[in-house]
């Protein structure tokens, strides 16, 4: 039998200034594992992440609807303070932004901010050896971490969002700004973390999806008035069978890249 899913989504509908992007949108992420969110540009997959750690609280005429559970926990309920989700749920965005401060204070600044306790230095390099990058800039963590490449960036970012002890870790396009090799290293990385904590990845890359996640969402566009697209989930499975027998046509259309 397995744990209770970390998150339980059930009918999500999100707006912005009264038009839905997304609707009706409901399944349940496992604990442990990677879930991918595929699909079409202007499909809600940024929108639908941006939901699971209350992001969207942030953009001006953005309403969610229905219910998001995390361990059993209503997200949106009365109470349930927003800098704690994030602080459990941490987001690694499309394009790494490291601030303009050194290596070891990008990994610092969340810890700081929350006061969290204990040794700060062993937290540090705690987060940066579970990001893989620990042994690249151990020597050099008072340079500015924009000395950097692109793909170690990533990594100090995932390691910022690690630095304050989340349980779940959302990552919106982590890699499209990637090369092949600074990919590569990224999807080793998601595949080592999964064994600690639960990851949500939105690509557009299906071969990404295909080698990282667990279980696929695939979600995709209809448009109902005739004028505003409103993304939808179409399928969600185990990865595998989204790849190789989707139960629904649009899918398969999407998979084998007859879409559109």
């Amino acid at each position: 039998m397995s744990e209770k899913p970390v998150f339980d989504i059930r009918d999500l509908t999100v707006s912005y200034h009264g038009r839905a992007a997304l609707r009706d949108v409901s399944f349940e992420v496992e604990k442990n594992e990677v879930t991918a969110i595929i699909g079409p540009s202007g499909c809600g997959k940024s929108t639908f992440i941006r939901c699971l750690n209350r992001m969207n609280d942030v953009v001006p005429g953005a309403k969610v609807e229905g219910t998001i559970l995390y361990n059993g926990q209503d997200l949106y309920g009365r109470g349930v303070d927003p800098v704690e989700v994030r602080k459990r749920i941490g987001m690694v965005f499309q394009r790494a932004n490291p601030f303009p401060k050194s290596i070891y204070d990008n990994v610092a600044y969340g810890p700081r901010a929350l006061r969290m306790h204990g040794n700060l230095d062993e937290r540090v390099q705690g987060a940066l050896e579970r990001a893989a990058l620990w042994d690249e800039v151990k020597d050099r963590l008072k340079r500015s971490a924009l000395s950097l490449s692109g793909g170690q960036q990533q990594r100090l970012c995932i390691a910022r969002a690690l630095a304050v002890e989340p349980d779940v870790i959302l990552m919106d396009e982590p890699a499209s700004a990637l090369d092949p090799i600074a990919t590569t290293r990224i999807e080793d990385l998601m595949h080592a973390l999964k064994e600690t904590y639960t990851i949500v990845i939105v690509t557009h890359n299906m071969q990404q999806a295909a080698r990282v996640a667990d279980r696929t969402a695939f979600f995709s566009v209809e448009r109902s008035d005739g004028v505003d697209p409103t993304g939808i989930l179409v399928e969600y499975d185990l990865t595998p069978k989204i790849f190789t027998q989707p139960s629904d046509r649009r899918t398969e259309d999407y998979v084998t890249g007859r879409f559109g």
